[in-house]
């Protein structure tokens, strides 16, 4: 490689437009050398220094949201930026700022390693970023692999809990075999796309304009659609969709709460991310693509929602009805897909992740506070006698779960309004109507978690002996957490009621 083609390649490396990824990766650096340089009994602002500079960071994207070389590609083609990859950053930092606030609390119960956890959740959030500016199979790859490598620490994170370590494990296995699927796909693509005796063939197949062009010049290549399955198989994985989806419970359920929250929230907005920038690339096979994604869209409403319904740990529970909301957002991405769906569709997308972001969070913020030291151990029995106990935690839980349920008029009632809408356009109608039956048996085991802490049940007396109430002690909610969940839950409900600038950008995209 000469000097000359070095200057070349270089000159187009645009480096303040990945400032927030740099500052974030600094940051994270700079939380491990904090750990070495500060006395142990300075340790606790640590987790102070974190959440600063994410919240200077989500400010920062938010008064930046149309920076320079809007809509351009930089480092030769690796990234290109736009509106919607801008929500995306404030999105991944939003839900990074929520994680390491639940984990301050969820690492108080734990004896374990405190700084790198909020470290690796910065490393993650910063590879989740770059994966929504995605322009290049390698830099798809090595996002998405640096975010899964991430998880794999953080899923077995309370090593001293076997259901934890058992989570790593699993999670380990399936996502190398997702990982694998996916490396398969991009190297079929790869290989059809770069023969010189292929019609449209480039030289860049690993470039997402180039490889759209071949496409279209090859609407029916036998290895392209394969790769094509492939790829979507992979992705599948990391939103949990049917029949990729076997990993949820068990993971969700041995994760640290917080954890689980980042899975159910970003990591499953980054794979619906990449499903609608490869849906653009692979538009010349729309038919595939619709035929696929609307089979497992069927296939895992059905799933999630009727999985849910015997489930008693709560865990459990939100990630199989997390299962159930992939299938949802699947939905909106097969209506962006057809002639009648279009930009509108993929501002629903948008809208239904951020309505779920503030739903998810302010249930899994109830559940780390109610949660013991044995983070696992959440039953539904725990949240017996809550609105008499903590009124306040059981508000926010019945607005949370009200929310996912899809209940009017809050945030998660618009998300799906809107996603059924474009579908309706789109002439989805069967799979319209799977969703909407799905809607309805969600209902029940949504409401039986709000019934399970606002309606007192009768249990039978206990021998003489045995302890008189084996779920963990329910402490008092500080203020600034209470703040939080509070702020949460009327934000579900404002956007209920009125969806403002967010939802005319969104939808009038």
């Amino acid at each position: 490689m000469t000097p000359e083609l070095l200057q070349n390649l270089s000159a187009d490396n645009f480096w303040p437009a990945i400032a927030p990824e740099v500052m974030l990766g600094v940051l994270a650096l700079l939380l491990l050398v904090a750990e070495i340089v500060l006395p142990k009994k300075r340790h606790d602002v640590i987790p102070l220094i974190s959440l600063s500079g994410l919240l200077g960071v989500f400010l920062g994207i938010l008064l930046n949201f149309k920076p320079v070389g809007l809509g351009e590609t930089t480092f030769n083609g690796l990234l290109r930026h736009s509106e919607g990859s801008q929500f995306l950053r404030a999105f991944f930092v939003l839900s990074a700022l929520l994680v390491t606030i639940l984990g301050i609390i969820a690492l108080k119960k734990q004896k374990m390693p405190k700084t790198e956890f909020f470290s690796i959740v910065l490393v993650i959030t910063a590879a989740l970023m770059l994966l929504g500016q995605a322009h290049n199979f390698i830099l798809l790859f090595v996002a998405l692999e640096t975010v899964t490598v991430g998880f794999y620490i953080l899923v077995s994170y309370t090593r001293t809990n076997p259901l934890s370590l058992e989570a790593g494990l699993k999670y380990l296995i399936l996502g190398a075999l997702s990982s694998a699927l996916l490396l398969f796909g991009i190297v079929l693509l790869y290989g059809v796309a770069g023969n010189p005796s292929a019609l449209g063939a480039t030289a860049n197949p690993m470039d997402f304009d180039a490889l759209r062009v071949f496409l279209a010049h090859n609407p029916d290549n036998f290895l392209a659609s394969v790769g094509i399955v492939l790829v979507l198989s992979g992705i599948a994985f990391k939103i949990g969709a049917v029949p990729f989806q076997i990993w949820v419970p068990d993971v969700y359920q041995g994760a640290p709460t917080p954890v689980t929250a980042f899975l159910a929230v970003a990591s499953k907005a980054a794979g619906f991310a990449l499903l609608l920038i490869l849906a653009g690339v692979f538009s010349s096979y729309s038919h595939l693509v619709i035929s696929v994604l609307s089979i497992m869209a069927a296939a895992t409403i059905v799933f999630g929602n009727f999985a849910a319904l015997t489930q008693h740990n709560v865990k459990r529970l939100i990630g199989l009805s997390g299962v159930s909301h992939a299938g949802y957002l699947m939905l909106g991405v097969i209506a962006a897909l057809t002639p009648g769906g279009g930009s509108q569709a993929v501002g629903a997308v948008f809208f239904y992740l951020f309505a779920y972001l503030l739903a998810s969070f302010t249930v899994f913020g109830v559940m780390t506070h109610l949660a013991g030291p044995n983070d696992s151990d959440q039953e539904l029995d725990h949240y017996q006698d809550l609105a008499k106990t903590h009124p306040f935690l059981a508000g926010v839980l019945a607005v949370g779960l009200g929310s996912l349920a899809g209940i009017p008029p809050l945030a998660g009632f618009m998300g799906k309004l809107f996603i059924f809408v474009a579908a309706f356009k789109a002439g989805l109608y069967g799979l319209l109507a799977v969703a909407v039956v799905g809607v309805v048996v969600s209902i029940y085991y949504y409401f039986g978690w709000i019934k399970a802490a606002f309606f007192p049940h009768w249990r039978p007396p206990l021998p003489t002996g045995s302890v008189a109430d084996s779920r963990p002690v329910r402490s008092a909610v500080s203020l600034p957490f209470g703040l939080l969940l509070g702020s949460l839950a009327v934000a579900s409900i404002i956007l209920g009621f009125y969806q403002g600038q967010l939802g005319a950008w969104l939808l009038g995209r």
